[in-house]
């Protein structure tokens, strides 16, 4: 026991006190190199509990896939306290990857928030010692429900795991914790083994990269997937627009007053017949003294790179990039033109 002193002014004051340790933890790491040791050593005891997992997958593991899958409800995921938390990541991961699922409290489920709960449900039950109060509390409503229980689980004797149809084995060897309190080992077990599930119900609902943009439209991948050209061009009085008979100052001025780098030079009919950009002006000043005798016709580009309204916009960036230009005109079948997108309006959603 630490011992007591008075200092001078009469107050008390703790000396020679030392961090509780027991006798088979490790000394404290005080050097840098021990220290970086002790952490290899942590994450050696977190491989285990990976290795320990595979090793206890088995017919269990494959029950499980196939009611959640056959499940035309949700998925519900319960758990208290760490595995609570892992819970929670595990119903946003299998939300996201196509199959529907959310977290309820088990505390707050017995004072009502059990309503969620349909007979069309699968509920999955986290506790690592399978005696959790608080999810036995809510065992006997959800039996008389009627839906699967799936317990995830490291004491496969326990009181949740004989109440369960299915048992998924998450024990491991030791926590990290060298107290052997805090769930270290356990929680990465079953974080792995929640994803596990997911990865697998995705493959076999045959889940693909749009599906998952859909459920993701304002992440980078949705954007990728989702986001048209017709989404972020410029169209109607936004577009500078010039005939070929405009004065070459007079489309100048629309350059700058559009700001997109470039005007539209349109033919009688209004179909498209080239560009102005801000490089035909270079060119076109250094030929001509006079720019009011620059004839349009004769400096513009002719032939400029479209794209299709409906082609997704990081298409069009990587059409800008490998032309090194930073502008592209989509156009009506009959060569009017329809819109105008710039690089910059779409590196602004954020796709790169």
């Amino acid at each position: 026991m630490p011992s007591i002193s008075s200092n001078p002014s009469g107050s008390q004051a703790i000396a020679d006190a030392t961090p509780y340790q027991s006798a088979d933890q490790p000394a404290v790491a005080t050097s840098g190199e021990a220290m970086l040791a002790r952490a290899r050593g942590i994450v050696d005891i977190e491989i285990q509990a990976l290795e320990d997992l595979k090793s206890q997958m088995d017919n269990h593991f494959v029950r499980a896939i196939e009611l959640m899958e056959a499940c035309t409800g949700r998925v519900i995921i319960t758990g208290m306290g760490k595995s609570g938390l892992i819970g929670k990541k595990i119903a946003a991961t299998l939300s996201s990857t196509g199959t529907p699922a959310y977290f309820l409290h088990p505390a707050e489920g017995s004072h009502g928030d059990l309503g969620v709960l349909m007979k069309q449900d699968v509920v999955i039950a986290i506790s690592n010692s399978g005696e959790t109060p608080e999810i036995l509390g809510i065992l006997p409503l959800v039996k008389r429900f009627g839906v699967p229980l799936i317990a995830m689980t490291g004491k496969p004797q326990s009181t949740l795991a004989q109440q369960a149809d299915v048992v998924l084995n998450i024990a491991v060897r030791q926590e990290a914790c060298p107290l052997g309190l805090a769930p270290t080992a356990s929680t990465t077990a079953t974080l792995a083994l929640g994803d596990t599930l997911a990865v697998i119900l995705l493959e076999r609902r045959g889940f693909t990269e749009n599906d998952f943009a859909l459920f993701h439209p304002s992440g980078n991948l949705g954007k990728r997937l989702l986001l048209k050209v017709a989404d972020v061009m410029h169209q109607g009085d936004a577009l500078p627009i010039v005939t070929l008979n405009t004065p070459f100052l007079d489309a100048l001025m629309q350059v700058s007053l559009k700001k997109l780098g470039m005007a539209i030079v349109v033919d009688d009919a209004g179909r498209m017949a080239g560009i102005l950009t801000d490089g035909d002006v270079r060119r076109a000043l250094t030929r001509f003294s006079d720019p009011r005798e620059i004839p349009l016709m004769e400096v513009i580009t002719r032939s400029p790179k479209r794209i299709d309204a409906h082609e997704l916009a990081v298409t069009a960036l990587r059409l800008m990039e490998e032309h090194k230009i930073t502008v592209l005109i989509s156009c009506h079948e009959d060569g009017r033109p329809l819109g105008a997108v710039h690089m910059h309006d779409i590196l602004k959603t954020g796709i790169s």
